[in-house]
């Protein structure tokens, strides 16, 4: 039981995440559509980007160094560092926290859980997710202080 619940939180999770996003934007309302959408190009980019670093750096999972199972639904083939599960759900957790502090902890939290899977799931070290973590909070702060979507439909701010 145990392994099955952290395969699901490693390989599953960010899905509910996601599913999470829609559900506060359209059914409850707690999010704006600008800030569902800050959230969904963050964790784009954020996965985009983790991609591209980890051609950069080519670090082996621990997987391939310890001999031991993997915990996760797919074994992955790309490189360690940063984890792009861990990025992916920190930008959306990140947003989320910056517009909803109580829904951000709840999200956070989750992104917290993925990355600690992922470490028992044999298929990251603390600094995959650590880097991961950092990168995906970067892009969130950093799309949020262009405020992206507000600039594209011409309704930036001036100051």
């Amino acid at each position: 039981m145990q392994e099955l619940i952290i395969q699901f939180t490693a390989s599953f999770l960010i899905f509910g995440m996601y599913a999470g996003i829609f559900l506060l934007w359209v059914i409850d309302g707690k999010i704006k559509k600008e800030q569902a959408l800050h959230a969904l190009l963050a964790s784009a980019l954020s996965w985009i980007a983790a991609g591209m670093l980890k051609d950069l750096f080519h670090t082996p999972r621990p997987f391939l160094l310890n001999s031991l199972p993997t915990k996760v639904f797919m074994t992955p083939i790309d490189g360690a560092f940063p984890s792009a599960h861990a990025a992916t759900a920190f930008a959306m957790a990140t947003t989320i926290w910056l517009h909803d502090k109580k829904w951000g902890i709840a999200y956070l939290s989750m992104a917290l859980l993925i990355g600690i899977a992922r470490v028992v799931g044999n298929v990251h070290f603390p600094v995959d997710i650590l880097g991961g973590a950092v990168l995906g909070s970067a892009v969130a702060l950093t799309i949020e202080r262009l405020h992206l979507f507000k600039f594209l439909s011409g309704k930036s701010k001036k100051k």
